[in-house]
Parts: structure tokens; sequence; C-alpha cells
């Protein structure tokens, strides 16, 4: 599993950045790649559109693509998106020593 850790903040003005550093983690990760969102705060429907692009990224590579940690808010626009499956209720990762 590759963990690789959304922001804290992903809104339209973050967004062209966050997106160029996850393609390129997701390109890195020999595994699986696993988003946590668990400091995730702050974000907008461009959230939405930088994972749908993560998961089309992921997919074209032959890595299946899971999202963990989501926040209510992330939630609650993939649902109103239609693309729920996109950020399906997972548990954040246990942390070492946690």
């Amino acid at each position: 599993m590759a963990l690789i850790a959304l922001p804290a903040v992903l809104t339209l003005a973050e967004a062209s950045a966050t997106l160029t550093g996850l393609l390129d983690a997701i390109a890195a990760a020999d595994a699986a790649p696993v988003l946590d969102a668990t400091v995730l705060r702050t974000l907008d429907s461009s959230a939405i559109a930088v994972l749908l692009q993560c998961r089309r990224a992921a997919l074209a590579q032959g890595k299946a693509l899971t999202i963990v940690g989501s926040p209510p808010k992330l939630e609650q626009l993939a649902h109103l998106y239609g693309v729920e499956e996109l950020v399906g209720a997972q548990p954040a990762p246990a942390t070492a020593g946690a």
C-alpha cells in the first residue's frame, strides 16, 4: 500500500498544484495508492475534480485507488455529484504508535 496524504486545503486555488503532486505520487507508487484525506478540512468542488483525475490516472496505470479518512464535506460533495464510490466510507489509516 502506498499512502499519499491529501493537503488540509483543496480548493480551486490549490487544485492544479495539488493534482500535479498527487499524479506524480500515484505514478511513483509500486502498489495500489491510498489517498489519506484525514487532514483535509477546507475544500470545494475542485477537490472532487482532482480526485476523479487521480482515479482516472491510477486506473490507466492498472492501479486501484482508495481514499480513506474522508471528511463529511467531501462525502457530501461526492454524493451531490453522484460519485459516492470515489470516497466510499473507509476508516482513516492507523498511525504508528496509535
